[in-house]
C-alpha cells in the first residue's frame, strides 16, 4: 500500500508545498535536462561520424526501440521491486552510459557502433524508468492531488525540453562533446542524491511476494479485465494516432510550407515546450470549468485547429503562436489521460498498467507517424494535415460519448476476506484452484442478482481469476453457484490481499440477496495431479 503525504495545499501547484514531492520534482527536471543535453550531443556527434541519413536515424531508433520492447516488463519490475532502489539502480546505469560516452569522445575512440550501442543502453534505462517514476506519484501526494502531481511531472518534462536542447547546443559548440556528456553525468548525481534522501518505507517481502513471470501474467490479466483502463487506452489511442500527424510532418512544415531552416524548426519545438508550460499553469482553472471529457475534447479541437492552420502556410510568427497553443493542448491531453489512468489503478498493479498505457501511447505515436508520412507522400503535406485535423475532430466528438472514468473509487485494500480454511497446509505453487461460492436467493431477484454479480466478476478477473462463471441448480431454483479459477494457491492468497474497499462494497451488495442464515458457503478445490494423488 502506498504511503501518501497529506496535502493541505490548494491549486495546481499544491503538491510543490510538500517537501518530498518538490525535491524529487526538481531533481527530475535536472535529470531530464541532462538527458536532453546528452541526446543533442549524440545526434550531432553521429553527423560527424557519418553523413548517412540511415546512420543518423539509427540514433533515434536506438533510443526509442527499448520503450516498445521493455515498457511492460519494466512495469512488472516496478511493481515487484522496491521502487526507490529500482530508480537508483536505473540512474546509476544511465550515469555509466554517459560516463562511457564522455570517455570515448574525449579519447577520440567513439564509433558509429559504440554510439548506437550506448544510446540503446540509455534507451533501456529510459524504458525502465518511465513506468516506475509515474507509479511513485501517488506515494508522494494525497489522492486528491494526483492529477496535479501528474500535471506537474509533465510540466517538469517540458521545462527540461525547453532548456535542455538549447543548453546542450551551447555547451557542445563552446566546450565540445566530452564536456557535454560530463554535464549529463552531473545531472544524474542530483537525481541519485534526491532518491537517497527519500526515506521510503521498505517494500515488504514475504512468501507471497510476486515473481516476475507470475507478476507479468497478473498484470496482463488485470489490463484485460479492467473496463475503465480499456476506456482510457481507447481514448488515448484515438487522440494520439491522429494528433501524431503534426509531429511527424512538422519538419516538412517548417522547411517546405513555412520556408524556415533548422533554427526555425528549433524555435517551433521550443514554442511547443513553452506552450506546454503555460498550459500546465492554467490547467487547474480549466479543471474548475471542464471535466476530464471536456478537457480532452477541447484539446482535440484546439490541436485540430492548429493543424488545419499550419496546412495553409501561415506567416512564420503566426505559426509560432499556433505551436504555443498546440503545446498547451498537448499537455492538457497528456495530463488528463495520464491522471485518469493513475486514479483508477490500485497500487499493486500500478506500474504494470501504466506500462500498458505507455505502450499504447508510444504505439499510437509511432504507427500514426508512419501512416501520416505515407499519406503525405501520396496527397502532400497540407492535405495530410487537413485530413488529420478532420479525423481528430470527428473521432474526438465520437469518442467523447465513451466517458472517461471518474477515478473516485477507494482502491485501498479492504483486507476483509477471511483466510481460507484448509485441512492441512497447502503448497503455494499448487494449482490451479477452483473457488466455489454458493448463494441462495429469491428467484424473483434473479435478474438483479446477476446484474450485480456481473460487476463482481470484473473484480475477480482483475485481481487474479483467469476464468469465471455462474451456474444455477436445475432442481432448486434460487441456488446459484459462482465459480472462478486462479493459477495457484499463492495467487489466490494474493487475491485476498488485492480486494479494494470499492470492490468490498460490491461484494456487500451481493450479500444482500443471500437468504441463508449465514454467509454464502465457500469451497476451495485444488487440482489433483499424478504427483499429488497419492
Amino acid at each position: 500500500m502506498s504511503v501518501a503525504v497529506k496535502s493541505t495545499s490548494q491549486g495546481g501547484f499544491g503538491p510543490l508545498k510538500q517537501k518530498l514531492f518538490a525535491v524529487l520534482w526538481g531533481a527530475t527536471i535536472i535529470g531530464n535536462t541532462g538527458s536532453f543535453i546528452r541526446d543533442v550531443a549524440s545526434s550531432w556527434l553521429m553527423t560527424d561520424l557519418s553523413s548517412s541519413p540511415t546512420a543518423v536515424a539509427m540514433v533515434q531508433a536506438a533510443a526509442t526501440l527499448p520503450i516498445f520492447l521493455l515498457a511492460i516488463p519494466a512495469g512488472v519490475l516496478s511493481d515487484i521491486l522496491d521502487r526507490r532502489k529500482f530508480l537508483i539502480a536505473i540512474q546509476v546505469l544511465l550515469a555509466c552510459v554517459s560516463v562511457s560516452l564522455m570517455l570515448l569522445t574525449a579519447w577520440g575512440m567513439q564509433t558509429i557502433g559504440s554510439l548506437v550501442a550506448l544510446t540503446f543502453l540509455g534507451g533501456i534505462g529510459a524504458a525502465l524508468m518511465g513506468p516506475t517514476w509515474q507509479a511513485i506519484v501517488p506515494e508522494l501526494v494525497d489522492r486528491k492531488d494526483i492529477k496535479n502531481g501528474v500535471a506537474l511531472n509533465s510540466l517538469g518534462i517540458n521545462i527540461a525540453r525547453a532548456i535542455g536542447p538549447a543548453l546542450g547546443g551551447l555547451i557542445l559548440a563552446s566546450l565540445g562533446g566530452a564536456v557535454t556528456y560530463g554535464v549529463d553525468v552531473i545531472s544524474y548525481a542530483f537525481v541519485i542524491a534526491a532518491l537517497l534522501w527519500w526515506r521510503r518505507p521498505p517494500t515488504p517481502r514475504d512468501e507471497l511476494s510476486e515473481q516476475f513471470l507470475g507478476a507479468f501474467r497478473a498484470g496482463l490479466r488485470y489490463a484485460r479485465a479492467s473496463r475503465e483502463l480499456h476506456v482510457v487506452l481507447v481514448r488515448a489511442f484515438c487522440f494520439f494516432a491522429l494528433a501524431s500527424s503534426v509531429w511527424a510532418l512538422l519538419p516538412l512544415v517548417a522547411r517546405g510550407l513555412l520556408g524556415g531552416g533548422a533554427g526555425f524548426y528549433g524555435i517551433l519545438l521550443g514554442a511547443v515546450g513553452l506552450g506546454a508550460i503555460g498550459g500546465a499553469v492554467v490547467m487547474p482553472k480549466l479543471r474548475d470549468k471542464l471535466d476530464a471529457d471536456g478537457l480532452l475534447l477541447a484539446a482535440a479541437l484546439v490541436t485540430a485547429a492548429v493543424m488545419a492552420g499550419l496546412s495553409f502556410a501561415p506567416p512564420q510568427w503566426l505559426a509560432v503562436v499556433g505551436l504555443l497553443v498546440l503545446g498547451a493542448a498537448w499537455i492538457t491531453a497528456l495530463t488528463t489521460l495520464n491522471g485518469t489512468a493513475q486514479a483508477i489503478l490500485p497500487n499493486w498493479v500500478r506500474g504494470r498498467s501504466l506500462a500498458v498505457y505507455l505502450t499504447v501511447f508510444n504505439g499510437a505515436m509511432t504507427a500514426g507517424s508512419l501512416a501520416w508520412g505515407a499519406v503525405a507522400e501520396w496527397v502532400g503535406v497540407p492535405a495530410a494535415l487537413l485530413a488529420g485535423a478532420a479525423g481528430l475532430v470527428i473521432v474526438g466528438a465520437v469518442s467523447h460519448v465513451l466517458k472517461l472514468p471518474k477515478g473516485e473509487a477507494d482502491l485501498v485494500p479492504s483486507n476483509h476476506w477471511p483466510e481460507p480454511l484448509t485441512a492441512a497446509a497447502v503448497e503455494n505453487d499448487r494449482g490451479p484452484v477452483l473457488i466455489l461460492v454458493e448463494y441462495r436467493i429469491d428467484p424473483k431477484d434473479r435478474v438483479a442478482f446477476l446484474r450485480v454479480l456481473e460487476r463482481l466478476s470484473a473484480e475477480r478477473r482483475r485481481d487474479g481469476a483467469y476464468a469465471w462463471g455462474v451456474t444455477e441448480d436445475a432442481a432448486e431454483p434460487g441456488l446459484m453457484l459462482e465459480w472462478f479459477q486462479v493459477e495457484s494457491w499463492a495467487e489466490h492468497l494474493r487475491q485476498h490481499k488485492r480486494v479494494s474497499k470499492a470492490d468490498a462494497d460490491v461484494q456487500e451488495e451481493i450479500l444482500r440477496f443471500h437468504l441463508g442464515p449465514e454467509r454464502p458457503q465457500v469451497r476451495h478445490l485444488l487440482a489433483v495431479h499424478s504427483r499429488t494423488a497419492a
